[in-house]
């Protein structure tokens, strides 16, 4: 199959699933979000730093969207990429004026399949941040979207679950990502997330313990000392210690280069030996970034320099408060249906006025007991088990 072309129409069935562009990505919450809450915990608690990204990867084919694909290196909630896209919102506004360039990203499904698995059970977080299902048949339907670039996790949720030990070995990428590149002219540009598994250090996996997880909206299960205080203190599902995310932008892929085949030429086995090949072209990269990067994961003289800088915003820089924090937005943004607000989150008191709001963050602090109103609300209208 050759390349497509603007002239290619899609296909009935991509058509059909069009909609997956606009039904819950909303701009402005992403924006209102970064400003109120997210731009604190970065300039903070992550201290994340963009390397490599001064001349920001422009479509090679300006019809179809660049694939960027990331590794995962850590056992913790996905702050990682949180931190990364809202970074990236900042510095397109800032350089270009414009989020054309901004990658949506393909996501888990179970992360969307109950309010548990976004940020203290604000409902469609992801989503309404500009994620979509990461199935077949939503990556080939994004492949003709105009408005942003994707961003993917070429290992999967293998790669999220590999434990502390292989951190930094990039297990099987998907031979997706390398089909659709090609069928669509469009290049890969890998970037490379450093420090993130020190967002929950020492973390090891067992698939037993894992296979079992799933069954209730949770891909993986980090065996850690850090479960005993997620058991005690619920707020500490959802904790990520303070490392600081380094993002390294590699050098772009371009599939076309390592065959000569057409896309239907191919045979699985080539797919296979394709994917390998940019595996270990991204593993020689990661290699070194780690080494130039990954060395002092907390700098923690800088952490309390930013700490003392901030002051005023005590104590929402800190994990325990942030379940207070994304109750209160939520509440703001969804609940009362505000726009352009501020949480004054340097006024006196501010914390206690959240937790007085909102009734449910108490939960968060009240041992073994608090997960079962937080269960109650996490798994009502959960999507388990439905195909996304």
């Amino acid at each position: 199959m050759p390349a497509t072309t603007a002239s290619s129409p899609p296909p009935p069935a991509i058509v059909a699933n069009q909609h997956i562009y606009d039904d819950y990505f909303r701009e402005e919450f992403t924006q209102t979000l970064d400003i109120n809450i997210l731009q604190l915990l970065d300039r903070v608690w992550f201290r994340s730093e963009l390397v490599g990204w001064e001349d920001y990867p422009q479509r090679n084919n300006p019809d179809r969207p660049l694939i960027f694909a990331s590794n995962h290196s850590g056992m913790a909630f996905p702050w990682d990429a949180i931190v990364a896209l809202s970074h990236l919102w900042r510095h397109l506004l800032r350089t270009e004026g414009s989020l054309h360039d901004l990658p949506r990203p393909l996501s888990a499904p179970l992360l969307s399949q109950t309010a548990l698995m976004n940020p203290y059970l604000v409902k469609e977080f992801w989503k309404k941040c500009g994620s979509v299902d990461a199935t077949t048949l939503n990556f080939e339907t994004m492949m003709y979207y105009q408005d942003h670039n994707l961003m993917l996790y070429p290992e999967g949720v293998p790669g999220i679950g590999k434990g502390f030990n292989r951190k930094y070995e990039l297990q099987r990428l998907a031979t997706s990502m390398v089909r659709l590149s090609l069928q669509h002219g469009t290049d890969i540009v890998p970037f490379y997330t450093i420090n993130a598994e020190y967002l929950n250090p020492y973390a090891y996996s067992w698939d037993g313990i894992n296979n079992l997880t799933k069954k209730i909206g949770i891909p993986f299960l980090p065996l850690t000392l850090l479960l005993v205080l997620v058991i005690i203190q619920p707020w500490a599902f959802y904790l990520a210690f303070p490392a600081k995310l380094t993002f390294v932008l590699g050098q772009r892929i371009r599939p076309s280069d390592f065959t000569s085949k057409t896309v239907d030429e191919l045979t699985r086995e080539e797919y296979l030996d394709l994917s390998e090949q940019i595996r270990a072209k991204m593993q020689a990269e990661m290699d070194v970034a780690v080494k130039n990067y990954g060395q002092r994961p907390y700098q923690w003289g800088e952490l309390w320099q930013r700490i003392k800088e901030n002051w005023r915003f005590f104590p929402f820089f800190l994990p325990f408060a942030w379940p207070a924090l994304f109750s209160e937005f939520e509440r703001r943004y969804v609940e009362k249906g505000h726009r352009d607000f501020d949480l004054q989150l340097d006024r006196p008191g501010a914390w206690l006025r959240m937790l007085w709001r909102n009734p449910i963050t108490l939960a968060y602090f009240i041992p073994v007991l608090g997960w079962i109103p937080l269960a109650i609300k996490g798994y009502r209208g959960n999507k388990l088990g439905q195909k996304p």
